[in-house]
């Protein structure tokens, strides 16, 4: 059924219901109403014994007269009066003589009281009672029975009743299961259209769905879908373009070089200064290719489950800072570190540290900082990784485009750096973040401590 439309889907499960129901009521009413029709046949048959032992035992009336024309409650309890044993005929009956033989047997074991039996009779139940007493010094039976008719008819009717009003409910609830299904598939028709029209990269007419149950929430998701979608496109497309800009300026400057070599030109004035020149950009290609790669590495990453271990963050960065100080002897370095483990990835932690070190290096003046500390926010104890150097401050607007990728500085270094170090602090679930402080410019990334 699944295959099928909505619409008829919903239709075939409401008729499916109100069928389930109608078989249900159909076995559950009898088994459930016996008790009830069985101790009201045996209230009547109470009632209808009472009054005729009142009046034609206990008064010392003639047995075999019959009782006064009883109430339409009570027309259908036959009666039998045994003295000592003896069947007297009081009404007429039509019971099998093995039935017959059964009460009267009873009859002889009952001595004294009333008792309620019951026994099949030709696919019928027979409900009946035997009273038994001393009257004047005879011992009196009485018998008074009623066949299960009333009841086979009684939910043959009710039966029927209820069939009536299943069908009537199920004949108004047709149309109504046929209108729900229609207001219920029509926006989804819609946003089918919609959808396939993002696939086919169609995107631009926004999805207006007015609702706030949960169709009107799908259709929000496919709207935030939608809009996430276009912002990824264009970051795409500027990605692009900055890939075949970026790569394609030193491709230029090998080819030309090795052009100008080739016919006995040196740019540089001599062959070991242009090869040096090609050398350099040879390695500033491979140094933006690495990046673009390991990039690409990342945002696979962020959509798979991947391993974190327990990392030494203090080894960790005191082992980028010995390798990268050496690249600036002029700065005047100032480090505070302290024992800290965080939970992460040793690798994409020391490549995210070895960025924001080396972009410190490369706009300190004169002075830089590391500091590791511990700090509490919100009962729990974080730890807070600053890089600062006295470079010059950055501008409120390009703060919000700092980890932005292909992001040129004020020296034209290629962007991917701290583009890497964000997709890193992601992947951790981290913070990081840039402020003008103490004269100069400060990094900042905040991990939770292990």
């Amino acid at each position: 059924m699944k295959n099928q439309p909505l619409a008829i889907q919903i239709w075939t499960a409401f008729a499916a219901f109100m069928l389930g129901i109608a078989v249900l009521v159909v076995l559950l009413v009898p088994w459930m109403l016996r008790p009830f029709f069985v101790d009201d046949m045996y209230a009547r048959i109470s009632d209808a014994q009472n009054i005729l032992w009142e009046h034609r035992v206990v008064n010392g009336e003639n047995p075999e007269k019959r009782p006064p024309p009883p109430d339409r409650e009570k027309r259908d309890v036959k009666h039998l009066i045994f003295m000592d044993n003896e069947l007297v005929m009081l009404t007429p009956h039509h019971l099998p003589p093995e039935v017959l033989a059964k009460i009267v047997d009873e009859v002889a074991k009952q001595k004294t009281g009333t008792k309620k039996y019951e026994q099949n009779v030709q696919d019928q139940q027979l409900y009946y009672m035997i009273r038994s007493e001393k009257v004047g010094g005879q011992s009196v039976s009485l018998v008074s029975y009623i066949t299960g008719a009333y009841e086979t008819e009684m939910n043959r009717s009710l039966l029927r009743q209820l069939v009536s009003i299943m069908g009537l409910v199920l004949l108004v609830g047709i149309p109504f299961a046929l209108w729900l299904a229609r207001y219920l598939s029509r926006p989804l028709r819609m946003m089918e259209q919609h959808v396939k029209q993002i696939a086919d990269r169609k995107w631009h007419e926004p999805l207006d769905v007015n609702r706030k149950d949960e169709l009107g929430r799908l259709g929000q998701s496919i709207e935030r879908m939608r809009r996430r979608l276009i912002k990824q496109d264009e970051a795409q497309q500027s990605f692009l373009q900055h890939i075949s800009h970026e790569l394609k300026t030193p491709v230029m400057v090998i080819r030309s070089y090795a052009q100008a070599i080739r016919d006995g030109i040196f740019p540089k004035g001599n062959l070991d200064g242009s090869i040096g020149v090609i050398e350099e950009e040879s390695e500033r290609l491979e140094k933006r290719i690495r990046s673009l790669l390991y990039l690409t590495k990342l945002d696979y990453l962020a959509s798979r489950e991947h391993e974190m271990a327990t990392v030494d963050l203090s080894l960790l960065v005191e082992d980028v800072i010995a390798r990268l100080r050496v690249r600036r002897l002029d700065i005047e370095w100032e480090i505070d570190i302290v024992a800290a483990c965080v939970r992460g990835d040793d690798e994409q932690l020391s490549i995210a540290i070895e960025n924001l070190l080396d972009n410190q290096i490369r706009h300190a003046a004169q002075k830089a900082s590391v500091t590791l500390k511990m700090v509490q926010e919100e009962d729990q104890s974080r730890v807070l990784l600053r890089f600062w150097n006295d470079g010059g401050s950055i501008e409120s607007d390009v703060k919000d485009t700092l980890f932005m990728p292909f992001y040129k500085g004020k020296k034209g270094q290629f962007g991917l750096g701290l583009t890497i170090v964000r997709q890193i602090a992601e992947l951790h679930g981290t913070d990081v973040w840039v402020e003008n402080e103490d004269g100069g410019v400060a990094f900042y990334l905040r991990m939770t401590v292990e």
